[in-house]
């Protein structure tokens, strides 16, 4: 028995040896409304005896309460695990499901083929290695096909299986295979999908998905199956790549060891060879490759480890350790494509926050280039983007940031945006190009600064930002404010709303995404004013809290006082001194702040005047007292 036993202990342990040097593939299907994506995996999983007895069994109980074939069993059943999927047959969000062979291990991804999901068809395509894109043999290449094949090139699979399903619906027919064929091929070629395997399929039935179907006598190619065991997978293609390692932990147990942990991106490494770290260019040596199991030979793309460096360099979570005869890029403006992922519109001009690979930036859309119409592929004008929506666009970072193409490499060439308030993922995008201005264009250091201008004026610069409700009084306590400053010798600035937009905005309209664009050139302007040595008034509605926290930003500590001209809103329109509360309600004004477009209250202002007990005089009065007291009409240094 003791033999026995060990027989077994050895026969478990060649297995588990065997099962983990398997290859990994990750893939997704894709295709229209009713291709049988869920079908044709739960095929695989089912044919590649990857289910488990209570599995099957719960799959034969729902086939017989939500299934569509009758008295068998509805293999789409494995994946859509939603209820509100299995309710209307279809597929939602992205459902992962692992599977394995004898030749090789697989992770697929059921996309659902809703346009208004392409988000979620994005983030299941994101790491795969090749699509499966389905197309039922009736309907033929459709313009979802076309824009789910678009998404998988613009997110760098190269590899497509094209499977024209459901080819028992059309008798097996070798004439329309060949002409779904040479269609879909015409297409892949306009948008540079070079690598295409079309396979005729009847997933419900199994045809040519594990062996070759006597029912298309006409076929010689591979099965399906036959392709997915045998396909180059991506890891291996990027261990032939420059090294790059993102540094996603600075790993300091004691005095004696200084180790930058992370997932090797690309590329291999081994104790000396020359390393450069960006953004900063430094270089060095790699001294060892330490790993919970000891030290390493040589590292590969796809495993974690921590590297000890020959030098004391400064290293941080989020710069990138290259191969230093050929490191990666460091920029901070690039034209990206970009995949709008929220259903509020992307509104350029304000500051998200940017990832990507472990660093995480501050960020803003620059510009715009278009938008594209991924079922027809036309470049369209456009100012904004909206849920589901892509264009291209430049953008703009806070500080240099590490990166590959996203061409050359997905790791450190893609990047998602996130929003600062909320920290939801609102996009997701690939880096082109680094712009030649990023690298031409320095910031120049002058002799006379700004503590040489404020100690000439003999004050301390400041912007104080009225914020409130049209109607609010901002302008009328504003105006006041600046003659009790100007009485006291201060020198200042006034900056209002509708003054500016006669001139430096008058070509912005009062769309979400143009008041952005309003309050960050008024932020700019302000900030220059505030290094001129000035004490800048600024009376602006600004209703997003992102582009007033922007405004703060852009000057130093203690620099930057909100006051919040708080009015309530049956106020604001009683008084409605331009009348424009009136045109609103009528329908004549679109996107009226406080109507139909939404003010966004100060969280903790430096000031609050409440305006229905307060008159315009004493709230002037208050906010001079309130600036004596935080010191900000001292003398200037």
């Amino acid at each position: 028995m003791a033999h026995q036993s060990d027989l077994i202990g050895t026969d478990i342990d060649a297995y588990l040896r065997a099962h983990e040097r398997k290859s990994l593939l990750r893939f997704i299907t894709c295709g229209s409304v009713d291709d049988g994506k869920s079908t044709l995996i739960g095929r695989l999983l089912y044919d590649s005896k990857m289910l488990f007895e209570d599995q099957l069994a719960a799959v034969e109980r729902d086939s017989k309460r939500w299934g569509t074939q009758g008295d068998n069993i509805d293999f789409a059943l494995l994946v859509d695990g939603l209820s509100a999927e299995r309710e209307q047959g279809i597929t939602i969000d992205v459902a992962y499901r692992f599977f394995s062979t004898d030749r090789r291990k697989f992770i697929v991804a059921d996309t659902p083929g809703h346009e208004q999901y392409t988000r979620n068809m994005i983030t299941g395509a994101s790491t795969a290695d090749i699509a499966v894109v389905l197309v039922d043999a009736r309907k033929g290449v459709l313009a979802q096909t076309r824009r789910h094949s678009y998404v998988v090139w613009l997110v760098g699979i190269r590899q497509v299986v094209l499977a024209v399903n459901k080819m028992d619906l059309v008798d097996y027919s070798e004439s329309r295979f060949r002409e779904i064929e040479t269609e879909y091929r015409q297409f892949a070629t306009q948008i540079g999908l070079e690598s295409v395997t079309a396979i005729p399929l009847a997933a419900l039935k199994g045809d040519n998905i594990l062996e070759p179907s006597p029912r298309t006598p006409w076929y010689h190619g591979t099965t399906l199956m036959g392709y997915l065991e045998t396909v180059p997978v991506d890891d291996a293609l990027r261990e032939h790549g420059p090294f790059r390692l993102p540094v996603q932990w600075v790993n300091r147990p004691n005095l004696d060891f200084r180790g930058f942990a992370g997932t090797i991106a690309s590329g291999k490494v081994r104790p000396g060879d020359r390393v450069r770290v960006l953004p900063s260019g430094k270089a060095t040596t790699v001294a060892r490759i330490v790993t919970h199991d000891g030290d390493l030979a040589q590292a590969v793309a796809g495993q974690a480890v921590t590297l000890t460096l020959a030098d004391e360099i400064d290293i941080s979570r989020g710069d990138l350790i290259c191969a230093a005869d050929s490191p990666a890029g460091a920029a901070d403006q690039f034209e990206a494509t970009l995949v709008w992922m929220h259903e509020g519109e992307l509104l350029p001009g304000r500051s998200y926050l940017l990832k990507v690979g472990a660093q995480t930036v501050s960020a803003s859309i620059t510009g715009l280039k278009y938008k594209l119409n991924v079922n027809t592929l036309e470049h369209l004008a456009t100012r904004t983007l909206e849920l589901n929506e892509i264009g291209v666009c430049n953008l703009s970072t806070d500080r240099p940031i590490a990166f590959d193409t996203y061409v050359e490499n997905r790791e450190t060439g893609g990047f998602i945006i996130i929003d600062r308030l909320t920290n939801n993922t609102v996009g997701a995008g690939m880096i082109h190009f680094a712009l030649r201005r990023a690298s031409n264009i320095h910031m120049q250091h002058f002799a006379v600064d700004k503590s040489a201008r404020s100690a000439v004026k003999g004050q301390r610069p400041a912007v104080l930002w009225f914020t409130g409700l049209s109607g609010a009084g901002k302008s009328t306590i504003a105006n006041l404010v600046e003659q009790k400053l100007f009485a006291l010798g201060k020198h200042t600035y006034m900056l209002d709303g509708d003054n500016v937009r006669h001139g430096l905005n008058k070509d912005l309209g009062f769309t979400d995404a143009d008041r952005v664009e309003n309050i960050r050139r008024i932020g700019e302007v302000a900030r220059l004013m505030v290094d001129s040595g000035l004490i800048v008034l600024t009376a602006f509605i600004s209703p997003f809290r992102s582009e007033r926290r922007m405004a703060r930003s852009l000057v130093l500590e203690g620099e930057f006082v909100e006051i919040f001209v708080d009015t309530p809103l049956s106020l604001a329109e009683q008084r409605d001194p331009k009348g424009l509360y009136r045109k609103a309600r009528r329908g004549e004004l679109k996107n009226f702040t406080g109507i139909d477009s939404p003010y966004e209250e100060p969280e903790a202002p430096e000031i609050r005047i409440d305006t229905s007990a307060m008159g315009a005089e004493a709230a002037a009065e208050r906010i001079v007292a309130t600036l004596k007291r935080l010191g900000l009409l001292d003398s200037g240094s």
